[in-house]
């Protein structure tokens, strides 16, 4: 098992920046991926962004958020963060840390959620 701590988040106005930071209860090499998503009042839950654990490192983007969002890795830290840029009022959501391990079957674990506002 594994447990995402998430932490940031916040209110921010459009164009602003927001960092996400989220550290697994084991070590990012013994995790298959991580990844956030949000959910906005009403609607399902989206994938924002992924990243491979492990040794290699591979990033995916919803479409909506690439050019403004990064996904990175901080193996030292054991920490995956989220850099958000040049944000919107639609990006207002929960968002939700994920961690997934194959063990060979598949298991999600999410984070508690951290709440990002933005003001237009």
């Amino acid at each position: 098992q594994v447990q995402p701590v998430e932490s940031g988040g916040g209110l921010v106005q459009a164009g602003g920046s927001l960092i996400l930071s989220c550290t697994p209860s084991r070590s990012i090499f013994s995790i298959n991926a991580m990844g956030w998503y949000r959910q906005a009042p009403g609607k399902q839950r989206e994938l924002v962004a992924t990243i491979t654990g492990g040794r290699a490192t591979n990033d995916a983007y919803a479409d909506s958020v690439k050019g403004r969002f990064t996904i990175s890795r901080d193996n030292a830290k054991n920490t995956v963060y989220l850099q958000m840029n040049s944000l919107k009022p639609e990006d207002t959501a929960v968002y939700y840390c994920n961690a997934v391990l194959i063990t060979p079957r598949k298991f999600d674990y999410w984070g508690q959620g951290t709440q990002v506002t933005v003001s237009s």
